[in-house]
């Protein structure tokens, strides 16, 4: 979830006009999540505080994956004039909590036992040196297939559960006149297939390797020249009408039956049900065939900047609000995520939700709960940028893949 946009310095400009006007027993929040299905869930979190007379002040910056809102962000707090909230990602969190600007949230977080329900892989950004400064509001998972039901009844279709299986079911859908794989042409959507396939071709020890410890050995090996291989065979099955497209854009062609599939994070299936579509019945989730056993992840968190001494009760009130099973439960509901908590009744959640909380339980008791790298979560932006930018220009057809792979190891080196 995120991008490039224009126009930042009017943009902030105005927020920063605008940012006196919240009252003082009101919380303000800044987030991007502005689609269908992420403004539904949003309103989950609104109203619950407005059960508790705690005002709701929206700064809502668009864009998934918030490189825009991080803009805005940084001329509030240079002016001296944080927001009370501010959704963020992975390793921004801890880029924040480097600098001092975020709220000591460890007395909220003993009172609600967070460390004991919360997983370690999600602790490593939701607290810095010791101290909890962000709530965990969900976990998304990035290595999901979503698909048209319809499509594949037509075609005779079974869930792939292979790499060769689902090239087969990409062609069958393009020889039949269906867009193959709808797609955004962003680089962080195409970061979003490489995490998948990155596992597909070498497991979690490559991908631990590769993404996340930055091993030169396994960025520049044969497997990785494999991943990108495979990266071309997906443009292959690409309209040609995805350059710019937006997700959410891309998610309504496989609900409107021009497409058959598409790999994206699950906040894809919000759009769905906000589409009033069922899982099971209209579409199909599945793991990015040959990763069924890995879950590659993304938080959207919560993170509190400093407002003085101490936390406000309306900051309290929120991070409280936050990690409540109640809410957990409500909101991920809604936005296609699972709960951040390990120890809630997920029976609520429809086919796909209780399937990936099976999934995220599973993958944090064995070890295979595994930092996203298209979405914050393996390394910092400058590492992530320097591979997105490997990655889109492959995508592109501006490498083969061989040298892709030099670029690859060239370009992380560089940015470490």
């Amino acid at each position: 979830m995120h991008r490039y946009f224009g126009g930042k310095t009017a943009l902030a400009a105005a927020f920063l006009a605008t940012a006196g006007m919240a009252q003082a027993a009101d919380v303000e929040v800044l987030h991007w999540w502005t689609s269908g299905g992420e403004a539904s869930a949003l309103n989950v979190l609104k109203e619950d505080l407005s059960g508790q007379d705690i005002g709701w002040q929206d700064m809502p910056v668009a864009g998934g994956g918030g490189t825009q809102a991080m803009t805005v962000l940084r001329a509030r707090v240079t002016s001296g004039n944080p927001p009370t909230a501010v959704q963020m990602l992975g390793f921004d969190i801890t880029d924040w909590a480097k600098e001092g600007a975020l709220a000591n949230l460890n007395d909220i977080a003993e009172e609600g036992g967070w460390n004991e329900v919360v997983p370690a892989a999600l602790q490593k950004f939701s607290t810095y040196e010791g101290q909890w400064v962000a709530a965990p509001v969900n976990v998304h998972s990035t290595n999901w297939v979503w698909a048209n039901k319809a499509i594949m009844d037509e075609l005779g279709l079974e869930e792939p559960q292979t790499w060769d299986e689902f090239v087969a079911a990409l062609q069958a859908a393009k020889d039949a006149g269906y867009v193959a794989l709808a797609h955004g042409g962003q680089a962080w959507q195409e970061a979003t297939f490489f995490d998948g396939v990155v596992l597909a071709v070498g497991g979690p020890e490559f991908y631990q390797a590769s993404m996340i410890d930055l091993d030169a050995e396994a960025l520049g090996s044969d497997q990785m020249k494999e991943v990108f291989d495979r990266m071309a065979t997906l443009r292959g099955f690409v309209d040609d009408n995805f350059s710019g497209r937006d997700w959410n854009l891309a998610t309504a062609m496989v609900i409107n039956k021009e497409a058959a599939f598409q790999l994206m994070g699950d906040w894809a299936k919000g759009e769905f049900l906000n589409a009033g579509k069922v899982p099971g019945e209209d579409f199909l989730c599945f793991r990015f065939p040959g990763s069924q056993d890995q879950v590659t992840f993304n938080s959207d968190q919560f993170a509190m900047f400093s407002q003085g001494e101490g936390v406000s009760d309306e900051q309290a009130a929120l991070a409280n609000a936050i990690m409540s099973p109640e809410f957990q439960i409500a909101f991920n509901k809604v936005k296609g995520s699972v709960p951040a908590r390990t120890d809630l009744d997920a029976s609520e959640l429809d086919a796909c939700g209780q399937r990936a909380y099976e999934d995220f339980k599973a993958a944090d008791a064995s070890g295979n709960l595994l930092g996203s790298m298209g979405h914050g979560h393996a390394n910092p932006a400058s590492v992530k940028n320097a591979m997105y930018d490997v990655i889109t220009a492959h995508f592109n057809g501006e490498f083969d893949s061989a040298t892709a792979v030099e670029e690859l190891v060239t370009a992380v080196d560089i940015s470490k």
